[in-house]
């Protein structure tokens, strides 16, 4: 008997409408638009404002408009899996959280954090529950409230990072429809370059860690960006490779949206011309979890029924890999 596969049967959005832009930054910190244009291809991002809002708010969100998109019953729902960095607090999780407040009584729910890798890992999880025969639906978020963590006195990490949800559903696929491979990689000894010192149990918060500014995503710019290049392209051109792809067969590549010099040397790196490459970076920056599930969001209607879509990323970690879909479905 053939192998029971996953395909994403929607996908759903959410951003704060709050637009933080690079000339509000500008009175912030030492910077500018044209730099922060030029390195990165950022004009703004997406914060969530308000008292006692967490990430969840923008999960249950995203989640919410996928179950109406989709006519999904909540109740159906099995498995929700939340990528995230910024959970609303250490227990419980917050995928937990959203689940009770779409009404998913009948789920079990976690959260897993691997950085900007987050969605990927969460989305071959996901399948491997379908491909297992036991659940036939399951909702995978990737989900970040960034602007929680970033220090907006350092000019060379606020300006990269915006908040946001996303959201897709996995349900047994057609044929050969869905995920099709997936290559996953993680290397700990990236931790030195982009990490949060303060607020686990290593070093749990005090009056010191906050004085210090402990709290707050740290990133070695130039160091992440060598590892981001070789490591994201790498692992793309390798899932190509073993499924026999070439550039021409590949209908997008969904890039982790961090840096567009980091995306286009993927793309170069494929053979996928930059008409194929989903980027919405200029609108929302980085959103974490979030970025890859937002791009499908914003690109869904020029998605056709067998598409070859090649997803990669790269995170904190250091967290990379990529996955091949072949898109399940027409525009709607």
């Amino acid at each position: 008997m053939e192998k029971i596969k996953a395909m994403i049967t929607g996908v759903q959005g959410y951003v704060p409408e709050y637009r933080l832009t690079n000339k509000e930054l500008e009175k912030m910190v030492d910077t500018n638009d044209e730099w922060i244009t030029t390195r990165t291809g950022i004009k703004e991002r997406r914060i969530l404002k308000g008292e006692n809002q967490g990430t969840s708010v923008m999960g249950a969100e995203a989640a919410k408009g996928l179950l109406e998109k989709t006519n999904t019953d909540p109740m159906d729902v099995e498995v929700i899996i939340c990528a995230t960095v910024t959970p609303d607090m250490p227990f419980p999780a917050t995928a937990n959280i959203i689940a009770d407040k779409i009404g998913a009584k009948k789920s079990f729910s976690f959260d897993i954090s691997a950085a900007c890798s987050g969605f990927l890992y969460a989305l071959q999880l996901g399948a491997q529950f379908i491909e297992s025969g036991t659940h036939k639906k399951v909702m995978v978020i990737g989900a970040d409230k960034m602007s929680s963590i970033v220090d907006y006195q350092d000019r060379t990490t606020c300006i990269l990072f915006g908040d946001g949800a996303g959201a897709v559903l996995l349900e047994p696929a057609e044929g050969d429809l869905g995920i099709r491979d997936a290559i996953l990689r993680a290397d700990g000894s990236g931790e030195p370059y982009l990490h949060m010192k303060a607020g686990g149990s290593r070093r749990p918060a005090s009056h010191e860690t906050v004085e210090a500014r402990e709290h707050y995503a740290y990133q070695e710019g130039s160091t992440v960006f060598k590892f981001a290049v070789t490591n994201m392209a790498d692992v793309s051109a390798e899932v190509m490779e073993r499924n026999g792809l070439q550039g021409d067969d590949v209908a997008w590549l969904v890039p982790h949206q961090a840096n567009k010099r980091i995306i286009d040397a993927t793309a170069n790196r494929m053979g996928v011309g930059p008409e194929k490459v989903m980027m919405n970076i200029e609108r929302y920056g980085n959103t974490t979890a979030a970025t890859i599930p937002l791009c499908l969001w914003d690109y869904e209607k020029q998605l056709k029924k067998g598409d070859n879509l090649i997803l990669a990323a790269f995170g904190g970690g250091f967290t990379w890999g990529a996955i091949y879909v072949k898109w399940a479905y027409d525009p709607k």
